[in-house]
């Protein structure tokens, strides 16, 4: 579907009086009254951070009592094992916490649960093994276990203390734990509430630090541990998606610039595999695209304990091994994504009525239900409606589903109607889990999309897609676009600024490129100004551009530097294009 380009208001007096004030480019002063910024003061006020400007993590509920806890364990010597999510989020606040209690002198370990054989967060199992193979043991979560009621109960059944770190969305009743860590507790006044699983965990581990030195201020060995620890909470924080405002800004920020000379061993490693070990700095996209892919694809692959090894060993050696392996990894994920993204397609070609429905349901049991995510999200966005991908297991006869939601229909809403024919399903509005008995695939299929079909929640109307400024490529030297990095780190709810250029021409016919031709290449041309384009996963545009593009055209883009061999050239990541007399436009008010 074409999206309409709503285009943000400008006012060129003011910007002109911006850029000025600011002594910038105008793209800067641009981007910034798009976004309502009227002074440098206002500026300076939403975009300069620092490190004093976070919260006391004594305000976070029950960080007070799960330190004290803590801190008591550790002087028991009683053993404190770490319960761990799989996912970035996950591995990075398990390493968080283990790096801070190993450096108290704790005797720590962690529980990472496999996530093909598991399953995510708290399981009856799991509690039931640690308490046998040690009931004295103190047992933190991390990134899960707010919901985990049956777990919790089954916890002080046995006597196992039980400390839950956490900040999904909880149900109406709390865990039965000895604390709950979490920014949304009922009566909280905790002045932020969208720390990720990692910034709740570098939250505790600060109060910890806190409390072993002379309880306002930790010792000089803890606050460089906190100074390196703040990279992994960033780390977490970029991964999970969580909006890059209010603390989670101060986070990304200070973390990555910590990175680069703060990380412990296995990070160090890791960044090298990913090439990024070399570059003067480094963004939240370098995060999103080359550290946290390699980290999630332990886990997605049934790893995740080998992720935490890495970001907690001291062995170089190993470390460089573990680097090695998770990149390896990675690009089999990559493969197997590739492949199942194929075999998807195939099955809506070879059911065309499938297409008639308001959602996908497609199932496969030779697909791996550790990937199947991220290809419902790719499908979802190639055929414009919200998909459910399952992993069928012959033997059991159950699925296991992943999906992704489209054009903001409320997907946990739509499992919630037809939740008669699932066997059991979570998420949220955007993105869901669930389980599904073979013999109930075809009526899930057919409910789901008739349910999708006739639900208003799915706004029908084209999307739109907001510009901050119309430019030429003549505008983006090579000063202006690095002035944007001062906006930065950009992530959810904090978007890179996209602009738009008319009477573009194409230099040459674009190309595929990457692993399964997934990706376009272009050059692209503005009179005299000559840049490269890039589109990552919309490599079927190739072939619908030369098809559909006979004189100059319009694109939407953000912009980058691309560094390659200590130099620099700007980048434009196209987001959408069309023949200049077909885009739709409006313009904001």
């Amino acid at each position: 579907m074409p999206k309409q380009w709503r285009f943000a208001p400008h006012d060129q007096g003011a910007i002109g009086r911006l850029a000025k004030e600011m002594s910038c480019s105008p793209l800067l002063a641009q981007v910034l009254a798009a976004r309502g910024i009227e002074s440098k003061e206002q500026a300076l006020k939403l975009y300069t951070t620092q490190m004093k400007d976070l919260h006391d993590p004594g305000l976070l509920p029950g960080v007070e009592e799960a330190s004290d806890r803590m801190i008591a364990a550790m002087k028991s010597q009683r053993r404190i094992t770490i319960y761990g999510d799989y996912d970035v989020d996950g591995v990075t606040a398990t390493s968080i916490l283990w790096h801070c209690l190993k450096l108290a002198g704790a005797k720590v370990d962690y529980y990472i649960p496999c996530r093909l054989e598991e399953g995510y967060g708290l399981n009856l199992d799991a509690i039931r093994t640690l308490h046998e193979e040690d009931p004295d043991r103190l047992v933190i979560t991390v990134d899960c276990g707010i919901c985990s009621l049956k777990e919790a109960a089954l916890a002080k059944e046995l006597g196992l203390e039980l400390i839950i770190t956490d900040h999904h969305t909880m149900l109406d009743e709390l865990p039965d734990a000895a604390t709950n860590v979490h920014p949304r507790l009922p009566g909280s006044e905790y002045p932020f509430k969208e720390l990720c699983g990692a910034g709740v965990a570098f939250k505790l581990a600060w109060a910890v630090c806190q409390k072993l030195g002379d309880g306002t201020k930790a010792s000089p060995r803890m606050r460089e541990y906190l100074k390196s620890a703040v990279g992994l909470a960033a780390i977490g924080t970029v991964a999970d998606v969580v909006p890059l405002i209010g603390e989670n800004r101060i986070i990304v920020q200070y973390g990555l610039s910590t990175l680069l000379d703060k990380s412990m061993i296995g990070l160090s490693m890791l960044l090298k595999v990913a090439n990024l070990d070399e570059q003067k700095e480094l963004s939240a996209e370098d995060i999103g695209f080359g550290i946290g892919p390699r980290i999630n694809a332990a886990g997605r692959l049934g790893q995740a304990r080998l992720a935490v090894e890495l970001l907690t060993t001291e062995n170089r050696q190993r470390a460089a091994q573990l680097a090695d392996y998770m990149d390896q990894l990675n690009k089999d994920r990559q493969k197997v994504e590739r492949k199942i993204y194929k075999q998807a397609k195939e099955q809506i070609e070879e059911n065309p009525e499938w297409l008639e429905s308001g959602a996908l349901v497609l199932a496969s049991e030779d697909w791996h239900p550790g990937v199947i995510g991220i290809v419902a999200s790719r499908i979802a966005e190639k055929y414009e409606r919200p998909t459910i991908m399952i992993a069928m297991n012959t033997e059991s006869g159950i699925g296991q589903g992943s999906g992704r939601s489209f054009h903001g229909y409320d997907l946990h809403s739509g499992l919630s109607a037809c939740s008669e024919l699932l066997e059991a399903f979570g998420g949220h509005k955007a993105a869901a889990g669930l389980r599904v008995k073979s013999e109930r695939l075809d009526d899930f299929r057919q409910t789901l999309g008739q349910i999708a079909l006739e639900d208003n929640s799915s706004d029908s109307a084209q999307p739109e897609l907001d510009v901050d400024a119309e430019v030429t490529l003549h505008d983006l030297t090579h000063r202006a676009v690095k002035e944007l990095d001062w906006l930065g780190p950009y992530g959810a709810a904090h978007r890179r600024p996209i602009f738009s250029a008319s009477n573009i021409e194409l230099v040459e016919p674009p190309k595929k490129m990457g692993g399964g031709e997934r990706h376009l290449s272009l050059r692209v041309r503005d009179g005299s100004k000559v840049l490269r384009a890039v589109a990552f996963g919309k490599g079927e545009w190739a072939d619908e551009m030369q098809e559909a593009i006979t004189g100059p055209f319009s694109i939407c883009f953000t912009t980058n530097m691309n560094r390659f061999r200590g130099y620099e050239t700007v980048e434009l990541k196209l987001v959408d294009w069309q023949p200049s007399v077909q885009h739709s436009r409006i313009r904001s008010t």
